[in-house]
């Protein structure tokens, strides 16, 4: 079960929202970064104009007392400089927790200070009280709007500035001969009222973005980024609480819970937890919120799925073809021992991805539509037999024309179809609705991918391929273990090294959190109710993109 909020954090000061997690941190010195930049040009503009406008006004007409160099006018410089000094300070590099509440308690009441002492030697005395005054609404309402604090630190903050302001507006006030109740009382009025509404506006704003921090808590993990969508739900990056461990959470959002989607939810991370092969993807813990989300924890992948990388890079030598189709071979091999059927092969739910001193890994995704071989009494639109599932470019005949007799050798066609894709940079069959396309799975011979590439490919690796694209289920291999010994058994096994590997990786950094991408409108898993067969012909359009 999940507890909303469970990691909520040991305080209720501003403590909590830097030292919680690293990106809470970075948001509190980018905001402090945005506070010094902000009062730096609005205050060096006021200066900058009162400097334009002494020089323009020649020495008959400058008032006394009112130049850029003034006391008054050197006292604000020295507010531009500090608030200056904050920016340059946050704006770059990595700043501790410690440092940033120093700099902004020290900065904030200094910069206060000093536009209010400006005001306060201002020779009008009741002038110099409303500017010193007026300087510390504006100063501590952008700090209380912009900088993300509690209402008790904004508090403390206002109070320990809002007696120097009050001193600097009395101390101007006194050459009036007004008794000191009355040159205390007004200032000290206003500078309450600048402090109370500073207090409220952090109290709400930080407030709400501690909700929205809690909302992001799944029990020991918490969310951080999204970083994909598929049919099955959206994947965000996440890390557990204690042992910091980078995660991917995927999440069935309330929009998508129906009956049959929560059960085929379920039954994914249910059968996915009991995979341990090393290429398949592992499951580290599941549960629901209490807001009624699923959800499941499994391993964080940096990596590039297939589609992306004939997507940049175009088609792959068939070295790394056998390489990482091999490893694929063997996650499908236990998923087939135990009477598993994956149904969504394709480039998208296979990820690649480099690791330091070791060879490429290829990890298989998401088993969202996986079948059980020997259930055969399941209901109709979750994994029934009058549905298909699956994506139509890589989808198998029988998963077409009869997907009740779907067995481990229609993943094995799915496998051939990527195959063909990853040598050519191409799906083999393509059309400008799904009709199209698996009409040609149906009936179409693929060609041979040398022909289409227009180079060659070794002749034992395109029969291989070929053999899984065999539009009967017996003339395929007959399991994914013969497969993979047929791969290897190529002249191209062992050609992709681990030296070629990082050669090629070198200079692509995978980009992080890869374990989900969103899915190509052309490559996407649908389920379509066949029990009537002309429904195909009115299903949705999915164009097939030529590389």
């Amino acid at each position: 079960m999940v507890s909303r909020g469970a990691d909520r954090g040991s305080g209720t000061d501003a403590t909590t929202t830097v030292a919680g997690t690293e990106e809470a941190r970075a948001f509190f010195q980018a905001r402090l970064a945005i506070f010094g930049l902000a009062l730096f040009v609005l205050s060096g503009l006021a200066w900058t104009a009162l400097l334009v406008a002494y020089f323009f006004a020649g020495p008959v007409a400058r008032p006394p007392g009112l130049g850029p160099f003034s006391p008054g006018a050197i006292l604000h410089l020295l507010g531009v400089l500090q608030v200056g000094a904050l920016w340059l300070a946050t704006r770059r590099g990595r700043r501790s927790p410690a440092v940033l509440h120093t700099l902004d308690i020290g900065i904030t009441f200094g910069m206060i200070v000093s536009f209010a002492a400006a005001g306060g030697v201002q020779t009008v005395p009741m002038a110099g009280g409303f500017i010193a005054i007026l300087s510390f609404i504006i100063g501590s309402l952008t700090r209380a709007i912009v900088v993300p604090s509690t209402a008790r630190r904004t508090l403390l903050i206002g109070l320990t500035a809002g007696v120097a302001v009050v001193a600097f507006a009395a101390w101007r006030l006194q050459g009036a001969a007004t008794p000191l109740v009355f040159r205390v009382v007004p200032p000290a009025c206003w500078t309450l009222s600048g402090i109370v509404v500073g207090v409220l506006a952090s109290h709400t704003i930080f407030g709400l973005r501690r909700q929205v921090d809690e909302a992001r808590v799944l029990g020991q993990y918490r969310l951080e980024s999204k970083i994909g969508e598929g049919g099955m739900g959206e994947v965000w990056r996440a890390s557990h609480a204690l042992l910091r461990r980078p995660t991917a959470i995927k999440l069935l959002p309330p929009d998508r819970m129906g009956e049959a989607a929560i059960r085929r939810f379920e039954r994914e991370v249910q059968l996915t937890a009991r995979l341990t092969h090393p290429n398949t993807v592992a499951i580290y813990d599941y549960g629901r919120t209490r807001d009624g989300i699923f959800y499941y924890a499994m391993e964080l992948i940096d990596g590039t799925n297939l589609e992306t990388l004939v997507a940049r890079h175009g088609a792959q030598p068939a070295a790394r073809v056998v390489h990482v189709l091999a490893q694929v071979c063997g996650a499908l091999a236990e998923a087939h021992d135990l009477g598993l059927v994956h149904r969504d092969i394709k480039p998208a739910n296979v990820l690649v991805s480099p690791r330091k001193g070791e060879h490429e890994f290829a990890k298989l995704l998401d088993f969202g539509l996986v079948k059980a071989i020997e259930t055969s009494a399941e209901p109709i639109g979750i994994t029934g037999t009058n549905t298909i599932t699956g994506t139509p470019l890589y989808m198998s005949p029988e998963a077409i024309r009869a997907p009740g007799s779907v067995d481990a050798r229609s993943d094995l066609y799915s496998l051939g179809v990527v195959a063909w894709f990853l040598l050519v940079g191409r799906p083999p069959f393509g059309g400008h609705n799904v009709l199209e396309v698996c009409s040609q799975h149906l009936s179409t011979p693929p060609a041979r991918p040398s022909s289409a590439l227009g180079r060659a490919i070794p002749a034992d690796v395109e029969d291989a391929v070929l053999a899984c694209l065999a539009k009967q289920q017996d003339e395929r291999p007959p399991d994914a273990r013969a497969l993979r010994d047929r791969l290897l058994s190529t002249g191209a096994a062992g050609r992709w090294t681990v030296d070629d590997a990082a050669a090629w990786w070198r200079d692509r950094t995978p980009a992080p959190s890869s374990t989900a991408t969103a899915e190509p409108a052309h490559a996407r898993t649908i389920a379509l109710d066949v029990s009537g067969r002309a429904s195909m012909a009115d299903a949705p359009t999915h164009r097939a993109r030529r590389t």
